[in-house]
């Protein structure tokens, strides 16, 4: 039979408000007397049950968090990092992988609804697909999900710019730009409009290409084919991600593109693994322990303070001078 508060209150030779007190830390005690508890539960290998203390304290220090896909080099590091600042703060976190699927997306709030946590970090492409409308406190990273969810992003505008001017000042005259679709609403989107900007005061065209998904690369490769087909005299590429500019340099490669003689390449994130394996790749960084840091801190003032104002909070962001751009 498992050990109740009671026996631990017997082995410590106190009552059993007492004990509660400690386990929930209400009130003065003594630290013999936290000390007494704590060995009381070490002896009678008593285990405290978390649900019934968040019961008592109306919080069950959990955060859920929903991500697309862990696969994906940007939001793995991205969930290291918020899993970490998280515990600082006394959180544990709840990991979602959607995998990209809006229903599976659906059931996972549900989940974290019925498990009563404290707030939500969601980065979702699927706006409208949850209600979000101050349910609890929720922080979304880089996409727009309600007018009552406060976002947190790097600045797309200025990676957009950074991306485009560099490749304009290494001399490129046709620049094409790879990104997402356009009608999700998502602050990404700012890419592109810095980079049309950038190619209209150069005296340049600008030329979009869309993919349906980043995590879908055989479609991927379909979009980055056709735009060498179309383009054959591109020789400038933006991509709005690191891993659609890895398929974009073994594209080139292999159809005897000389990267950066006759195409030169920027991604977008940065991440360490992709600066690590592929430190040829240039790249726009996003400043991704900070983003993590600043959603956890702003989620953790929304659970204590739940007149938090909502605005938005932009991290800038710089560029990895790789070989691609040389």
């Amino acid at each position: 039979m498992k050990p109740k508060l009671q026996d631990v209150a017997k082995a410590a030779g106190v009552s059993p408000t007492t004990v509660s007190r400690v386990l929930n830390d209400r009130g003065y005690i003594s630290q013999e007397t936290r000390e007494k508890v704590y060995q009381a539960m070490k002896q009678i290998n008593y285990i405290p049950n978390d649900l019934a203390r968040s019961l008592y304290n109306k919080r069950t220090h959990l955060v859920g968090v929903i991500v697309p896909s862990t696969s994906n080099p940007f939001f793995g590091e991205l969930v290291s990092h918020i899993e970490n600042y998280c515990n600082e703060k006394g959180y544990k976190v709840l990991l979602c992988n959607s995998l990209h699927e809006a229903e599976k997306e659906k059931k996972y709030w549900e989940m974290l609804l019925r498990n009563q946590v404290d707030g939500v970090i969601v980065v979702s492409y699927n706006r409208g697909l949850i209600d979000l409308r101050q349910q609890l406190p929720a922080i979304a990273i880089d996409h727009y999900l309600s007018k009552h969810i406060q976002v947190v992003s790097s600045d797309n505008f200025q990676g957009g710019q950074l991306a485009t001017q560099a490749l304009v000042d290494k001399g490129c005259q046709h620049i094409i730009h790879i990104n997402g679709v356009s009608t999700l609403e998502t602050p990404a989107n700012d890419r592109r409009s810095a980079y049309q900007q950038v190619m209209r005061e150069n005296g340049r065209t600008p030329i979009n290409y869309e993919v349906p998904d980043v995590a879908f690369l055989a479609d991927n490769m379909d979009t980055i084919k056709q735009l060498f087909q179309e383009h054959p005299e591109v020789d400038g590429i933006f991509a709005s991600d690191d891993m659609l500019g890895l398929l974009v340099l073994q594209y080139a490669r292999q159809h005897g593109y000389r990267v950066p003689e006759d195409l030169k390449i920027i991604g977008y994130d940065g991440t360490e693994l992709i600066r690590t394996l592929h430190p040829e790749l240039a790249t726009i960084m996003q400043p991704i322990a900070q983003i993590a840091e600043k959603s956890v801190e702003l989620l953790d003032l929304q659970i204590t303070n739940k007149d938090q104002p909502l605005t938005a909070e932009v991290l800038p962001v710089s560029l990895w001078k790789g070989d691609s751009i040389r």
